[in-house]
């Protein structure tokens, strides 16, 4: 198949990207302390504004509204499900399980892309969304590269040892989807509440234990500091300067792209969640396409095949076969077959009917390097996977019309 742009063939299209550029950049914005909806990631905005702008692009920030977590609302939730199992374990079976199953409802309600709706009532603040447009604003077809530029609270959680043990215990090698980390979160109160419908106390005292222990969990992750976020996601958004400095240089003709960094990521795709709100309607489902980059200086690329907290989302067909075609052709391999019991920020337009696919990365226990960890720094970055990261997104660019 053909360039879209060139009639060249793909590999000699797509450039290659120079990874001590994209390194100096990632050093520079790992520098900058940006939780979720915070003064640092306004900074890191206003970081990225500045470099689009020195690539002879434009670039905006649009302020939206955000609360910026996701442990104090499934706390909420988990608290919800420890109070009532331990009032249906005192007798007031009836009241402990209506907690049980508000607890489980609102924690369904904040697994995007759903409403979020324990977060309603806690305090907001502003987060920062970075837009940048290149291109024909009324070509036939829009690509949106996304990327975010919060950085993740650590936790004991995230502790690099527990992939090692799980593959230890045979969990990992024949699995092709990461392990469901909220269902102890749900679970919990969810056993509260069928516990005291069925009048099993076994039920109960383990939804409450449960509870308990995410609770406490959650409270741990809000303790904590974020990380330098150089793998998730700085390498996502020095990739998309890259893409810019790469257009800026060889345009693709009849292809809007808009190179869109996300904030809140971290706290449940709030940023882009208010995009969505924004911008959704004025964006054809039919000839628009999102490509979210996230963690790609793992050791492997990878496409994610669906992902979701609790129902697993499958990624459109079309945008998988043009990936992986791509792939092939520049000769890029991709871990094959997994899928996320997570999320990221592609759930939102995936649930709102755009073809959509995620680009990702992994080590050889299919976890992102360094993940919400202190070490997710530069120095521990695979350069080489984000430069093939940035060569696949630029191909679905030059592709998406074909």
């Amino acid at each position: 198949m053909a360039s879209h742009t060139t009639g060249t063939p793909l590999a000699e299209a797509v450039g290659t990207p120079d990874q001590a550029w994209l390194r100096a950049r990632l050093e520079e914005l790992e520098r900058i302390y940006r939780p979720s909806a915070s003064e640092g990631e306004r900074r890191a905005a206003e970081w990225l504004v500045g470099q689009f702008r020195l690539l002879g692009a434009e670039a905006r920030i649009e302020a939206e509204s955000a609360h910026g977590t996701y442990w104090w609302p499934l706390g909420i939730g988990t608290a919800l499900g420890a109070l009532g199992g331990i009032l249906s374990l005192r007798g007031r079976r009836l009241l402990g399980g209506a907690l049980g199953a508000v607890g489980t409802a609102g924690i369904v309600s904040e697994f995007p892309p759903h409403q979020r709706r324990l977060r309603a009532p806690l305090a907001k603040r502003p987060t920062y969304n970075v837009v940048c447009e290149i291109g024909d604003p009324d070509a036939a077809a829009t690509i949106v590269i996304s990327a975010h530029h919060d950085s993740a609270h650590s936790g004991l959680v995230f502790h690099p040892a527990l992939p090692k043990i799980g593959d230890r215990l045979g969990l990992i090698e024949n699995a092709d989807t990461s392990p469901p980390l909220m269902a102890p979160v749900i679970g919990g109160p969810a056993l509260v509440a069928l516990g005291a419908l069925t009048k099993i106390k076994a039920l109960t005292r383990l939804g409450t234990f449960l509870s308990l222990g995410a609770t406490a969990a959650m409270a741990e992750i809000g303790s904590r500091k974020v990380v330098p976020g150089a793998n998730d996601n700085g390498t996502a958004v020095v990739s998309l300067l890259a893409l810019a400095r790469r257009l800026a240089e060889h345009p693709a003709p009849g292809v809007r792209v808009i190179l869109l960094s996300a904030g809140a990521e971290e706290s449940f795709s709030e940023g882009i969640k208010a995009y969505g709100e924004r911008h959704f309607d004025e964006l054809p489902r039919e000839s628009t396409t999102f490509l979210v980059l996230e963690s790609t200086g793992s050791p492997h690329l990878l496409v994610l095949r669906g992902e979701g907290f609790l129902k697993m989302y499958d990624y459109p067909a079309p945008t998988l076969e043009l990936l992986d075609t791509a792939a092939a052709e520049l000769g890029i391999w991709l871990y094959p077959n997994l899928r996320l019991h997570n999320g990221t920020d592609g759930l939102e337009p995936l649930a709102a009917g755009y073809e959509a696919a995620v680009i990702a990365g992994c080590d050889d226990l299919k976890q992102p390097s360094n993940y919400h960890w202190p070490n997710d720094l530069a120095e521990n970055v695979d350069f080489t996977t984000v430069a093939d990261g940035i060569r696949l997104a630029e191909a679905a660019i030059r592709r998406v019309t074909d």
